[in-house]
């Protein structure tokens, strides 16, 4: 399986995930719910998505510049800033956002386990 063919797969459990999250946060904490679970799966998918990017350029070669550990910390800040910004708003429910951002870490995990066990044959 290549990076591509991983980040592809992991985007898709993940959206597929956030989407019925979504109506689950909707349906139990109304519109700051479903927008809590949608808001938090963009986050996640968008900061997997970056650093896959960063992570095939960087084993293509390329040199990894100066100013990516800047861009990182500023997207990091812009990140916590929109999180407060929405809290503060009650356009989200913290919780629903938390929901929606481990979507992809378990996904994350899964696909691993589900590669781990393709290469050996067997759990053991």
């Amino acid at each position: 399986m290549t990076s591509s063919d991983l980040t592809t797969s992991v985007t898709r459990r993940t959206a597929a995930a956030v989407a019925v999250l979504t109506l689950a946060g909707g349906w139990l904490g109304e519109a700051p719910g479903a927008a809590g679970v949608l808001a938090g799966g963009a986050l996640a998918l968008g900061s997997f998505r970056w650093l896959a990017a960063r992570i095939v350029a960087v084993s293509a070669g390329q040199a990894m510049p100066t100013a990516w550990v800047a861009v990182t910390g500023l997207r990091l800040a812009a990140v916590a800033a929109l999180a407060a910004m929405a809290f503060a708003g009650g356009w989200v429910h913290p919780i629903a956002l938390l929901a929606g951002y481990t979507v992809l870490p378990v996904a994350l995990v899964v696909q691993g386990l589900r590669l781990a066990r393709e290469d050996s044959g067997s759990w053991t």
